[in-house]
């Protein structure tokens, strides 16, 4: 057997597809862990000019001018800002996509503490929080492969629209009687079709939302205000790491000494959630009433075990940030689980949904067929 030159430039086409898919595959799902990198590498340059004397301010100026490339174009826009007179807080609003809203928003509240190093391993906690979007990502990516990929959804349309009814004008043309349990399916393709369309829409829209990030976020929050933020409050997770969140925060600034209703406001703004910060509005707004902080926080913590936690804190001798960790892990931990579970309960549950579907499709084609062989033809 010969092969000539034209096969193989067939072929070394199809490989170039199949890399360049595989390359998109690679860069999309490493995104979470690409915007982590970022803000990694920006809080240690931080944490080092800090530990050498400089304000951040000076530290990112000094490192852009380095001209490394490794650094990326946002950062020497932030520095660009920065150079233009710019306060950080000011110049990362100016550059939305270059750090997560929550460690934009934790970097705020160490400065008005007054020492963003208190800070650092608060927005550390908050990055680790990518590496679960990963994981969650690979469970997706499996569920996409094999449940919901375009080239299913053009299979079982095909099957249905023409080789079915096929099948269906030989045993009519043959005078053998349709077998009455599949007249249903028969008169029905477009809804098991229609199945198939809408599972594919709601994994490209969660493609586009786990894809896009906090860019994503920030565009339907302009287009319907306060959209995303309610969306993210009501998952549950999301709304464990904001509480998360904002214990740190609280627990570091009453610690500093910052009035309770500052502390609150400040905390609450961490987790850079509009949801989030009017329920702490409702604490502020109790706290001026005349209630306790321990009365207070069941606005945000409808279990009651922050307020336990803050009881304990306030009629011990420890620090409140102390008092507060440990909790902290446990919500982290609950986080974690619960993010896992929904990942394993979506894919597994679309695995069944579409061995029902290929079931429905593989008895309907099998019983005509088991039809027409039992059924004389002469």
């Amino acid at each position: 057997m010969q092969i000539s030159i034209a096969d193989i430039v067939v072929w070394f086409f199809w490989l170039l597809i199949q890399g360049a898919l595989a390359y998109v595959v690679y860069y999309l799902f490493s995104l979470p862990l690409r915007r982590k990198e970022r803000a990694r590498l920006f809080l240690d340059l931080i944490e080092i000019g800090l530990r050498n004397g400089q304000n951040p301010e000076a530290t990112v100026q000094s490192a852009a001018a380095s001209g490394d490339r490794l650094l990326g174009i946002r950062f020497h826009m932030l520095a660009a800002w920065l150079e233009s007179g710019l306060s950080l807080g000011a110049a990362l609003e100016r550059v939305p996509r270059f750090l997560p809203p929550q460690i934009v928003a934790t970097l705020r509240v160490g400065k008005e503490l007054g020492d963003i190093r208190k800070v650092i391993g608060a927005c550390r906690q908050q990055l680790e929080d990518a590496v679960n979007k990963v994981f969650q990502g690979q469970h997706y990516l499996v569920a996409v492969l094999l449940i919901a990929s375009p080239a299913w959804v053009v299979v079982f349309s095909t099957l249905m629209v023409f080789v079915l009814p096929k099948l269906k004008m030989i045993m009519q043309d043959m005078e053998i009687e349709f077998p009455a349990h599949l007249v249903w399916i028969s008169d029905h393709p477009h809804l098991l079709i229609g199945a198939q369309v809408v599972i594919f829409g709601v994994f490209c829209l969660g493609a586009v939302l786990y894809f896009g990030g906090p860019g994503v976020a920030a565009w339907i929050n302009k287009f319907v205000p306060g959209m995303a933020d309610r969306i993210a409050y009501r998952v549950p997770w999301r709304r464990k790491r904001m509480q998360r969140d904002f214990s740190a925060m609280l627990g570091m600034l009453l610690d500093a000494g910052v009035p309770e209703q500052e502390a609150v406001r400040l905390a609450a703004e961490s987790t850079a959630n509009r949801v989030f910060n009017d329920r702490a509005e409702q604490v502020v707004a109790a706290l001026k009433s005349g209630e306790k902080l321990t009365v207070a926080v069941q606005h945000l913590d409808d279990s009651g075990e922050f307020r336990w936690r803050l009881e304990n804190a306030a009629f011990g001798h420890g620090r409140f940030t102390e008092a507060l960790a440990s909790w902290q892990e446990a919500l982290s931990a609950r986080a974690f689980q619960l993010e896992q579970t929904a990942a394993q309960v979506i894919t597994s549950g679309l695995v069944v949904v579409n061995g029902m579907f290929v079931a429905a499709l593989a008895v309907f084609a099998f019983s005509m067929l088991i039809t027409i062989l039992n059924s004389p033809i002469w």
